[in-house]
């Protein structure tokens, strides 16, 4: 075990390759995006979210749109993660799997501790396409003192399901918890715990709850959230200074084994373009070596989430 002074001093010295534009991975397996969403507002029910203000994102976002900009990057498939508190909402995502390839699967949502959980999640464990689910987006935190809610997750861990966690910075000590309360667990943090980019020091809550979860194995962190994190929509740079001390950080913590790449399409595009997205962290990972590409963009995946 290295010390927290250690840690965070190597994180914050380490250096990464600079953003000099995207190159694709086709020729090879390809890319698998662990994060992206589909809704259609125009469905009879509608949508829990986005809202009907935001122009950018209420409108039919759907596979045919995604896959035409992923295909030319050299990705391959896609992880859908859920966007709705609507339980029913998991099936409309698996029967656009169903007619559609490119989705892998589905990180879906229901809500641990509630007396239909056990018995909706073997309803979903049925449909091979089913890989999880995300807590922390709608049932906002991760309830480490409810019984009935760690209860749930442990029948997450029994059928071998894997758990996103939608967490702010000051949350990541939770995740460590919650990754030593269930080891068997496979722990996805999303966004890179939603930090903010941005230069040294980093959020000192984030830095602790990161030491905390490195030696934890069973938490994997998707290298998402940078371009959303700058907080310019429309303007987040190319250029990796911005994003370095935050994947240096990462890369220290969790290496080629545990990071994971997500590009939160279409919602990263209020920021930047998928090509950008996909680029700043292949440039980050690409002069760590084949198996660092491969294993982040790719077989990471499939250990995580099981396909």
């Amino acid at each position: 075990m290295i010390s927290r002074r250690d840690f965070i001093g190597a994180a914050l010295l380490a250096t990464g390759a600079s953003v000099t534009g995207c190159q694709t991975l086709a020729g090879r397996r390809g890319i698998i995006d662990t994060h992206t969403h589909f809704y259609d507002p125009t469905r009879p029910q509608g949508v829990s979210w986005p809202a009907p203000d935001d122009s950018i994102l209420y409108r039919p976002v759907l596979p045919a749109e995604y896959r035409s900009l992923a295909e030319p990057l050299g990705i391959t498939g896609t992880v859908v993660v859920e966007a709705s508190p609507r339980e029913d909402d998991n099936e409309w995502v698996l029967e656009l799997a169903a007619r559609d390839k490119f989705i892998v699967g589905l990180v879906g949502y229901l809500k641990p501790g509630e007396p239909r959980f056990a018995g909706r999640l073997k309803g979903l464990a049925r449909n091979p396409l089913f890989r999880g689910i995300r807590v922390g987006a709608w049932n906002k935190g991760l309830h480490l003192k409810d019984r009935l809610w760690m209860a749930d997750l442990n029948r997450l861990a029994d059928l071998d399901f894997a758990l996103d966690v939608l967490v702010e910075p000051g949350q990541m000590l939770e995740v460590a918890q919650l990754a030593a309360a269930f080891p068997k667990l496979r722990i996805v943090v999303d966004h890179s715990g939603n930090i903010r980019m941005g230069p040294v020091p980093l959020d000192p809550a984030w830095l602790s709850g990161i030491v905390a979860c490195h030696s934890r194995e069973n938490v994997f962190m998707k290298m998402s959230g940078f371009v959303e994190g700058s907080g310019r929509p429309g303007a987040a740079p190319r250029e990796g200074d911005l994003y370095r001390p935050v994947m240096n950080t990462l890369w220290e913590a969790f290496g080629e084994d545990r990071l994971i790449f997500g590009s939160n399409w279409p919602v990263s595009a209020r920021f930047a373009s998928l090509d950008r997205v996909v680029g700043l962290v292949q440039d980050f990972v690409q002069p760590k070596g084949q198996s660092a590409m491969d294993k982040v963009f790719r077989q990471n995946a499939v250990k995580v989430y099981r396909f």
